[in-house]
């Protein structure tokens, strides 16, 4: 079966690094059909182009993430459109897999699972979200599932990793840039989910990381909340009737609430914050009450032919193993295995109970880090008795299912 072309939309701002490493991580994908879309501030396009590859460049700096993916969606020339966050990092298999339920023309959308910052666990695995803009978890069966959705109920695809058909996408005008961050996606499951399909594909995998943004600090804590209280309640607005609106004011004011409380109990903000932060959200919210919502018109064909990126031979995996003192001489062998179109792994491990840690490092290889004895699985024991060669031998295993490991 022949793979869908697909344009793959990557929207940054104020983060060049993070996109850079972003677009290695992309450059190693095994779809063999597909273009790539940056949509960034001027300092990102130029870090973009230092890759020297076919790909289409949007200048865009506006903080509206919808906008943002819109002008990347218009100029998207594939069936299919695919978004990943600038902070994120795909596994190689990624893409084909996110891809490959459009096969069934049934399906308008797809989602996968996403690891947070250590690489390990589970940052998002599958969930929906309803008319009131709550979530709901998934009880998934770990293999790919089709779903059903309505307007009242539908399955939420994490936007740093979701593809959509473009023709269906573009018909309903692509996201709302009333929500310029937080409920982008939301609003847009619901407005899809009855004209086709949904697919949850568990092992189409991104690594997802906490850049800071002028929302929020790398460490997760919030320098606004505005965004949240004006999407809010423009996304009731929108979706839930009137007489819902109050209470779930009241409802989204407690859990902000609670949240902050928790932050300050950590002493990682002070009180007079904890209630700045509650005044950003009252007037996010007076101005999501008053923001005009604009009948969303449709999106043009691109009028740029898809741009391809190059064809690869098949990568080889290659897993590079040590102890914690050969650190130098793995990054070393790494580099040169980069160079000649590897995955590379690097494993590397201390005779310690440390937890592993997994990260793309931004010159084109895996690092996994961590103890011998450390777990590498949230829901396993903290102290795991083995020895350094099982410990590589079962960490090779379950990286296979994800990415060439030789």
């Amino acid at each position: 079966m022949s793979a869908i072309p697909t344009s793959l939309v990557v929207v940054s701002r104020d983060r060049p690094a993070a996109l850079l490493r972003c677009l290695v991580g992309i450059s190693q994908l095994d779809h063999p059909c597909f273009e790539v879309i940056v949509v960034a501030d001027p300092e990102g396009l130029a870090m973009a182009r230092m890759l020297d590859r076919p790909i289409k460049y949007i200048a865009f700096d506006q903080a509206n993430i919808s906008a943002a993916r819109n002008a990347g969606i218009a100029a998207a020339a594939g069936r299919v459109v695919a978004f990943i966050d600038d902070d994120a990092v795909p596994e190689p298999t990624w893409l084909s897999r996110l891809t490959a339920p459009f096969a069934d023309p049934s399906v308008v959308a797809s989602t996968g699972y996403v690891r947070g910052p250590n690489g390990i666990s589970f940052q998002w695995t599958g969930m929906e979200i309803d008319y009131l803009g709550e979530d709901h978890s998934l009880a998934t069966s770990g293999k790919v599932e089709i779903r059903t959705g309505s307007r009242q109920r539908a399955v939420k695809t994490q936007g740093t990793n979701c593809a959509f058909r473009r023709e269906v996408l573009a018909r309903i005008g692509g996201f709302d840039p009333a929500f310029p961050f937080y409920h982008d996606e939301t609003d847009l499951n619901l407005r899809m989910a009855e004209l086709g399909l949904t697919a949850i594909v568990p092992n189409a995998e991104v690594h997802h990381g906490y850049e800071a943004s002028e929302r929020r600090t790398a460490t997760r804590l919030p320098l606004t909340l505005h965004d949240i209280g004006a999407s809010t309640a423009v996304f009731l607005r929108k979706h839930a009737p009137p007489d819902h609106w109050d209470w779930q004011q009241g409802s989204l004011i407690s859990v902000q609430k609670e949240r902050l409380e928790r932050f300050r109990e950590e002493g990682r903000i002070t009180a007079h914050e904890r209630l700045r932060l509650l005044e950003t959200l009252a007037a996010g919210w007076n101005d999501g009450a008053a923001r005009a919502i604009v009948p969303l018109t449709m999106i043009n064909p691109a009028t740029t032919p898809f741009q391809q990126m190059p064809e690869t031979p098949s990568r080889p995996g290659v897993v590079l193993a040590g102890r914690f003192w050969q650190m130098k001489s793995l990054r070393k062998q790494a580099l040169e295995l980069v160079e000649q179109h590897c995955i590379v792994t690097v494993i590397c491990l201390s005779p310690t109970f440390k937890p592993h840690r997994m990260q793309f490092q931004p010159q084109g290889f895996w690092l996994l880090t961590g103890g011998i004895f450390g777990r590498s699985a949230i829901e396993a024991d903290t102290f795991q008795l083995k020895t350094f060669g099982r410990c590589i031998r079962s960490e090779t295993e379950r990286l296979g299912s994800l990415r060439p490991v030789g």
